[in-house]
């Protein structure tokens, strides 16, 4: 099966909380209601100098997805 690369999530016991899933390396969930980060990878000393890069882009891709989910839903 062939995942996207991000994906929104929520879940009744967080009712104020937006999730957004991304499947890829390095894959996590992100909290958008306090920008919480999740990893489902485990790191070592080298993957740090990556992931510290990676991160931010990753995030911003994450959050610029939420908002183009959003404007598709209010059109």
């Amino acid at each position: 099966m062939s995942l996207p690369k991000f994906l929104l999530g929520d879940n009744s016991n967080y009712p104020n909380a937006i999730f957004v899933i991304h499947t890829e390396f390095p894959r996590f969930i992100i909290n958008l209601e306090n920008d919480e980060v999740e990893w489902f990878e485990d790191f070592n000393d080298e993957d740090a100098k990556e992931l510290q890069t990676e991160t931010e882009h990753a995030i911003t891709l994450a959050t610029n997805f939420y908002d183009d989910e959003i404007a598709n839903y209010n059109e």
